[in-house]
């Protein structure tokens, strides 16, 4: 694709990255084949070279951003489907983001939408203010469909989404977890926003897996949130905050008792984790500390994978849906980690159709695009269904969140599986089916 950045616009190196991503771009198509969107509405704007040509326009004009282009950037889920099946390699993830950034600077939404996201923003990446708000909004759910009929889908959306009750956390954050037994190494694990307060069992049972393998795990006091929902609401200043107080934190552990990795559970964390590198690659105090992190980071099934001969105790006969988020199959590459650990732990694992296509979660799309969102999770739903499965594994507490509110399915995390398989004891996901009996009070 020919650009014609001015040589001014050239010397910001957002631009000049822009500019090399573009140039990149061949406008072959076979991303249209992968775009949740187009697929759904067939709208050539709606897919990522139709967004690649309207983002190219924008910034090459250096013009403030036209309502017509945030609609179909905001549509984007970020599901990153397009950068698995280019040919050319265009860099999307990165190209997209800036647009965002330039979105957020020079677009003035309407009030709703500001609302909306500021709310979101503030209570997802704080844990306790999180718990708060969802206990108002149990009360509040019962409003959801007179919301809807109002016109506030996104609010509607947000109380659909939000739990009858919370699961009670188990094991105290921050702390240092000890290794069992042999001690082969130490790692960070991420204890998240949401995760935490939705799911904490998630992390309980990484913990357990990781001890019970020889790993001191250590979560961090002074770590908070990836930055991912920032990052992908355009704000920088605040994704970049984020990032560079976990890089502090990790890396006065590395210089400290040291760590062999830093892992999450959450593979949307991960995913902007992995990216820490680029996005602070011009910021002379974080570059090199930030690629160093980086490079450390792994999601918890590609660290059990690469490092860890898994012990079993039982292997239970399950048959599995495995979901593989996007953030995961897609930003990360991870394929075949968890897959592998599954089926060597003796779960039976079946592909879902379209496994491919984004579930609808993506972040906050499923808040902020509730429509597209539950035709998405509709048509995941109805391609697990095919295959009849005992529970659906997948490694995002976003799409596990997604994917529950429209199946009766258990929907767990991969890691619980693994928990189980290794000495603990069921997910709790499982009660009222054939293995109720397998779960316990402790995991242990």
């Amino acid at each position: 694709m020919q650009t014609s950045f001015s040589l001014a616009q050239l010397a910001d190196p957002d631009i000049a990255e822009a500019d090399k991503i573009l140039r990149a771009c061949v406008h072959c198509g076979f991303c249209t084949a992968t775009c949740p969107t187009y697929l759904l509405l067939g709208d050539e704007d709606d897919s990522p070279r139709g967004r690649i040509y309207l983002v190219k326009d924008m910034l090459e004009k250096g013009e403030p951003a036209r309502r017509e282009v945030v609609k179909h950037v905001d549509r984007c889920l970020s599901c990153l489907g397009c950068m698995t099946t280019c040919p050319s390699g265009v860099h999307y993830m990165h190209l997209i983001d800036h647009a965002r950034g330039h979105i957020e600077k020079t677009y003035r939404r309407p009030i709703m939408d500001r609302l909306v996201r500021s709310a979101l923003l503030q209570l997802m990446t704080r844990p306790q203010l999180f718990r708060l708000a969802l206990g108002v909004a149990r009360l509040a759910k019962p409003l959801a469909p007179f919301l809807h009929l109002v016109r506030l889908k996104q609010l509607a959306a947000m109380l659909r989404l939000a739990p009858w009750r919370l699961p009670r956390r188990t094991l105290p954050v921050p702390s240092v977890f000890p290794a069992v037994g042999r001690r082969r190494g130490r790692v960070a694990l991420l204890s998240g926003c949401v995760a935490p307060v939705l799911a904490p069992a998630i992390n309980d049972a990484a913990v357990r897996v990781l001890t019970r393998h020889g790993f001191d795990v250590v979560q961090v006091r002074d770590e908070g949130c990836c930055g991912a929902l920032a990052h992908h609401m355009g704000r920088k200043k605040e994704a970049h905050a984020s990032a560079c107080r976990n890089i502090d934190a990790w890396t006065r552990e590395i210089e400290g008792d040291g760590l062999t990795a830093i892992l999450t559970t959450a593979s949307g964390c991960g995913t902007t984790m992995k990216d820490y590198g680029f996005m602070l690659r011009n910021e002379p105090a974080y570059a090199e500390r930030a690629a160093t992190i980086s490079r450390l980071c792994r999601d918890i099934s590609e660290f059990i994978n690469e490092i860890i001969k898994l012990e079993y105790v039982s292997r239970p006969s399950v048959k599995v849906a495995y979901h593989g988020a996007c953030s995961l199959t897609h930003g990360q590459r991870v394929t075949e980690a968890p897959k592998t650990m599954l089926s060597q732990a003796g779960f039976m694992l079946i592909d879902i159709p379209e496994g491919h296509l984004c579930c609808g979660s993506a972040g906050t799309y499923n808040m902020l695009q509730p429509e597209l969102a539950n035709r998405l999770r509709d048509r995941k739903i109805a391609n697990i269904d095919k295959v009849m499965p005992e529970l659906i594994a997948a490694g995002n507490i976003g799409c596990i969140t997604q994917i529950a509110a429209g199946t009766p399915i258990p929907v767990v995390h991969p890691i619980e599986l693994i928990d189980w398989a290794t000495g603990g004891s069921a997910p709790r996901a499982l009660e009222r089916t054939r293995w109720s009996d397998a779960i316990g009070d402790s995991g242990e």
